[in-house]
């Protein structure tokens, strides 16, 4: 897994952005989840993300206690296997979702946009 080549996701958001209702999207690359989101945001925004709603595939477990890693770590790092987000407005979020699920997509609602700064995180990851 760690020799993996990179997930491409063109076909998904040429899907998402003909649907509409995309207002940005992060693929999760080197800076993880803590700054790869934060790049896409409008100004003072914000996220808040919830941590309980995906598990920790187990490879970053692994590195994450191998490595000796805390969870702010992690999230700053990998992208804890979460290859892509995508920012969508709230009335488009059932559709997009349904249409990715369609495209056999594992679909997460990671958290929401919010009015502060920084990336805020509710739950635990390891």
């Amino acid at each position: 897994a760690l020799l993996m080549p990179t997930r491409l996701y063109v076909k998904q958001v040429l899907a998402v952005l003909a649907q509409g209702g995309l207002h940005g999207l992060a693929h999760i690359t080197g800076g993880g989840l803590s700054e790869n989101i934060l790049r896409v945001l409008k100004g003072q925004q914000g996220v808040s993300i919830n941590l309980d709603n995906w598990a920790l595939p187990e490879l970053f477990q692994w590195l994450a206690q191998q490595g000796g890693l805390s969870q702010a770590e992690m999230l700053k790092t990998f992208n804890c296997g979460i290859g892509m987000v995508l920012v969508v407005a709230p009335e488009a979020q059932a559709q997009i979702t349904a249409m990715l699920k369609e495209m056999g997509e594992d679909v997460i609602e990671l958290g929401w946009v919010t009015d502060h700064s920084g990336v805020q995180y509710q739950g635990t990851l390891l």
